[in-house]
């Protein structure tokens, strides 16, 4: 590999957040609307807080016989994990693999620390070399299981 890949170059562009005020209902919209399963959480700041993901908001709001529309997507928030714009793709496995996570938010630290894009397994897959990814998908499947 000539160049070494860095998170920027893996990730997908121009996530939307949806925020923390908001509710499930409007979160669960936007996933449709975007065609996605995971949105990051942002707060007033504009900064992330969190992830959610549809699953989140089935099985913690909608199994629970709770209204969606009465929940702030804020209240389901999880232990966050996020990467630099910078770092390789080598530390985006590795940050992946070690949390047992699909999605991860990148942010650009140098520029404000402002959420730019999120790596998921089709970035994954799109960007590294088989080697890589059965690696990834057998640390991080065969842990779930």
């Amino acid at each position: 590999m000539a160049k070494t890949l860095k998170a920027r170059d893996i990730m997908t562009a121009g996530v939307q957040c949806v925020g923390a005020h908001q509710t499930l209902l409007d979160a669960s919209k936007m996933m449709r609307d975007m065609n996605v399963g995971c949105l990051p959480i942002c707060g007033d700041n504009n900064r992330l807080t969190g992830m959610i993901t549809d699953r989140d908001i089935v099985i913690r709001c909608c199994a629970e016989g709770i209204d969606p529309a009465t929940v702030q997507a804020g209240s389901l928030d999880r232990p966050l994990h996020w990467i630099d714009a910078e770092a390789d793709a080598t530390e985006v496995l590795q940050t992946m693999e070690t949390h047992q996570i699909k999605r991860l938010p990148v942010i650009d630290v140098k520029g404000g620390h402002q959420l730019v894009g999120m790596i998921t397994e089709a970035n994954l897959a799109k960007n590294l070399s088989d080697e890589q990814i059965a690696e990834f998908a057998s640390r991080v499947y065969a842990a779930a299981g």
